[in-house]
């Protein structure tokens, strides 16, 4: 009987080191190849958007709960002000990091002047800093949840150093499924809604390029 004994608390404890050595996979998500939807704001005669001025597109800025690379949620039923993160599931960067990649890429397909990064020292007209202030999937009941994204941009013109326009954005859209994968695909639609909302208000203050002092969008 000791015999038996000895060999399963040997085998209980190779297996608590298997474990050890190799834990669950972690799950790596960024925002993927998603096609951008076409809106009607911001178009030109021939149906495609366009902007026509120099825009250095600075880093997003987030606050520290949101400078890291989980997936948060909240549990709104529950305690609204605690900020949870899954444990197995990750983005690849920051969000911060990411929505600035994102609306670089976007405004660069658009604007025949191009984008400028903030390191790379070339002179701009405009820039863009944004601004972000919520991104996370938030729970009403333990099966049904919400992709919440929310950011304040400013546009800024770079002679005067004087912001001629801000404004806030924040879309919501419903998770399909409330896991990580659930979380990463609405953050991920919601937050191509909101860079489509983005582009048609700079398109709108860009036009008249003239302008100077601040306005409210």
């Amino acid at each position: 009987m000791k015999k038996y004994l000895v060999l399963a608390v040997a085998i209980a404890a190779l297996t608590a080191c298997a474990a050890i050595r190799n834990p669950a996979p972690v799950a790596v998500y960024d925002f993927g190849l998603q096609p951008f939807p076409i809106q009607p704001s911001a178009v030109d005669a021939g149906g495609n958007k366009q902007l026509r001025t120099s825009l250095l597109v600075a880093e997003t800025i987030a606050p520290a709960w949101l400078d890291s690379t989980a997936i948060h949620y909240r549990l709104a039923y529950d305690d609204p002000t605690r900020f949870l993160a899954y444990r197995s599931s990750r983005w690849a960067s920051t969000p911060a990091k990411l929505l600035t990649q994102r609306v670089r890429t976007r405004i660069a397909a658009i604007n025949e002047r191009g984008v400028m990064n903030t390191g790379e020292g070339t002179r701009a007209d405009y820039t863009l800093r944004l601004d972000l202030e919520e991104f996370a999937q938030v729970f009403d009941t333990p099966s049904r949840s919400s992709a919440i994204v929310r950011l304040r941009a400013s546009l800024i013109d770079r002679a005067t150093r004087y912001a001629v326009s801000q404004r806030s954005f924040g879309v919501e859209l419903p998770a399909p499924t409330a896991n990580a994968a659930g979380a990463v695909k609405a953050l991920t639609e919601a937050s191509d809604q909101l860079i489509e909302s983005l582009i048609g208000w700079l398109e709108q203050e860009l036009r008249d390029k003239g302008k100077e002092g601040f306005s409210e969008g």
